[in-house]
This record gives structure tokens, C-alpha cells and sequence, in this order.
């Protein structure tokens, strides 16, 4: 069985450890700057944990299994950050559940509309969000070298 909790800083080694396994297949995709910034490291999910909320899926044994990570951008949107699930367990219900947790999350906050970036070699991650009701916007950004495409939905 897995469980959805709100992360603390004692799991910051358990959630580098689910990205990097989760993103570690794109790696070669990816600039080095893009990649780093997207497994993390101790000092940068130091921060995200000051600018974000970040959920875990974990297993009974307290294994973490997947993540994502929740901020308010303003008063009508939220963002959406480092969604991972270890790969022996994609495809298997964890990433809705980290999806619908995030959503909640904001619709607790009365926000009209989520918003997440994602990288042309991330594929299913598209089509999963694009499932879940998210478009893209139009936006895309410079991510180390890399386009960062803007996906939104209205909630």
C-alpha cells in the first residue's frame, strides 16, 4: 500500500534519491545545468522545501516512491514542481494520486489555474498531464540550454 503525506525535511535524502532514479533514463536529454536542477541537490531541495510544499508517496515501509512539490505563484495560480515516481513503479496509480494530492492542495487555496514546465524528452510525463487536462500555454523558456514548455489547467 502507498501513502501521500506531506514531506519534511528528514526525507530530503529519500526524494533526491526517487529523482534521480525517475529522471536518470533522460539523462543524456538533458543539458548538465537542466539535469541537475531537476534531480536536485542537499542545497537546492534545502529550498524547495522553503518555496514549496512537497508531498511524498511512500510505501508501508517508509520508502519513498514518488514526489511532487506544490508553490503558490499568486492570489489565482499554482505551480507545479518535480513530479517523480520510481520507474519499477510508474504506470501503476502513484502519480495520479501525487497529481490529485497537488490539486487539492491548491483548490484548498481557492486557485484558478495550475501551472507546471516540462522538457521536450519527457514524453509520457506529457501525455500523462496532457490526460489530466493540461495544456500548453505558448510559454517556453530558457532551461539551461533547453526549452521549458509551460503546461496549464484550470481548476
Amino acid at each position: 500500500m502507498v501513502f501521500i503525506r506531506k514531506a519534511t525535511a528528514e526525507d530530503a535524502s529519500g526524494i533526491l534519491a526517487c529523482l534521480s532514479a525517475a529522471f536518470e533514463e533522460h539523462r543524456a536529454s538533458y543539458t548538465s545545468g537542466a539535469f541537475a536542477d531537476t534531480v536536485l541537490t542537499a542545497e537546492t531541495i534545502a529550498k524547495r522545501f522553503q518555496q514549496m510544499t512537497v508531498f511524498v508517496a511512500t510505501e508501508e515501509s517508509g520508502e519513498i516512491v514518488g514526489t511532487i512539490a506544490c508553490g503558490v505563484v499568486n492570489a489565482e495560480e499554482g505551480h507545479i514542481r518535480g513530479m517523480a515516481v520510481l520507474p519499477a513503479l510508474q504506470g501503476t496509480g502513484i502519480a495520479v494520486r501525487l497529481l490529485m494530492q497537488a490539486e487539492s492542495y491548491f483548490r484548498g487555496g481557492n486557485l484558478k489555474r495550475i501551472s507546471l514546465d516540462t522538457t521536450a524528452p519527457l514524453e509520457r510525463a506529457i501525455r500523462f498531464y496532457k490526460r489530466f487536462g493540461f495544456s500548453r500555454s505558448g510559454k517556453i523558456q530558457d532551461f539551461f540550454g533547453m526549452p521549458l514548455m509551460e503546461y496549464v489547467k484550470t481548476i
